[in-house]
């Protein structure tokens, strides 16, 4: 099951990631504004990857009055109480995701057209497991990112190649 149908359909979701970050801003003295809740809700109605300047787009053409600092320092905020994951997947910029209720999973990117799959294996769980024993680390989270080339691109190569060959 994907990581988007996993838990788009818990209900309550947005009003339990809403508590935590409150709390986490309450415990440590920072302001509760209505700018990063909706930042917050607007993460967590996404089942995608999305960089900052997306998300900036997004809050402006609904009409929230945001800075692009807010965007990022909220951001950052929800990576420190685990509400928001951040990954490179070989571009400039990072990408996000929501975390909060869904497995650990893993990235497969295409290094042509840039396509991020997601894939959750047990198999990866159970290394993760043994290692954590075997080296006496309470392991948290993991990440993995493997690239390749696409289907979809391997096909586009080999059409390009035997069109050079026939010229």
């Amino acid at each position: 099951m994907s990581k988007q149908a996993e838990g788009k359909d818990k209900p309550g979701l947005i009003d339990e990631v809403k508590n935590i970050f409150a709390a986490h801003m309450e415990q440590h003295g920072l302001r509760k504004t209505p700018e990063r809740f909706a930042i917050l809700e607007e993460i967590y109605r996404r089942n995608d990857h999305f960089d900052a300047e997306t998300l900036y787009n997004e809050m402006l053409r609904q009409q929230y009055r945001v800075s692009r600092a807010t965007v990022y320092n909220t951001l950052e905020l929800l990576l420190t109480c685990d509400l928001v994951s951040r990954h490179q997947f070989g571009k400039n910029q990072a990408q996000y995701e929501k975390s909060y209720g869904y497995k650990q999973h893993d990235h497969i990117i295409c290094v042509d057209c840039k396509k991020v799959v997601e894939f959750c294996d047990p198999r990866i769980q159970q290394i993760q497991s043994m290692m954590g024993e075997l080296l006496n680390f309470r392991i948290t989270h993991h990440s993995l990112q493997m690239y390749g080339i696409c289907g979809t691109c391997q096909k586009a190569r080999e059409l390009a190649a035997e069109k050079a060959t026939k010229t």
